[in-house]
């Protein structure tokens, strides 16, 4: 049987050591691949139910310095059903051009196509990631 998007991404997600069932995940912590930008992975605890189902929220992130700040380039809040061995896509965010995308602005509420768009660079991503490196040297935060 073939797998969509979200079950495919999860599994990526796992190969990439972001997420597996079995670990707690940390508040905090940045792969490294020598090359390439850090990635950074935050637990959002607070949007484990932006969508109506339960699930666990992750920011995934690559970020650059310019004129003293972070910036983002880009930032990618997902959403984990473990249970469904799923992940989705809820907010996509860049620094320079700024650019913000909100799958679900309000309760019961979603945008179809930018859900489709955000899944879509999502796959992409987490491809470029592995190919990158990414997911064998991760350190924490204390």
């Amino acid at each position: 049987m073939r797998k969509n998007i979200y079950e495919t991404n999860y599994e990526r997600l796992a190969t990439l050591n972001i997420f597996q069932e079995e670990q707690e995940i940390p508040a905090y912590r940045k792969s490294t691949a020598t090359g390439y930008m850090d990635l950074s992975v935050e637990r959002l605890p607070h949007m484990d139910s932006a969508t109506g189902q339960q699930g666990i929220a992750l920011s995934l992130a690559h970020y650059f310095e310019q004129n003293g700040d972070l910036c983002c380039d880009p930032d990618m809040v997902i959403l984990i059903h473990p249970q469904l061995k799923m992940v989705e896509a809820l907010t996509f965010q860049q620094a320079n051009p700024p650019i913000y995308h909100e799958v679900y602005p309000a309760p019961h509420k979603f945008y179809k196509s930018l859900k489709q768009q955000l899944n879509s660079f999502l796959r992409q991503w987490l491809i470029n990631l592995n190919n990158q490196g990414h997911g064998k040297q991760w350190t924490h935060n204390p």
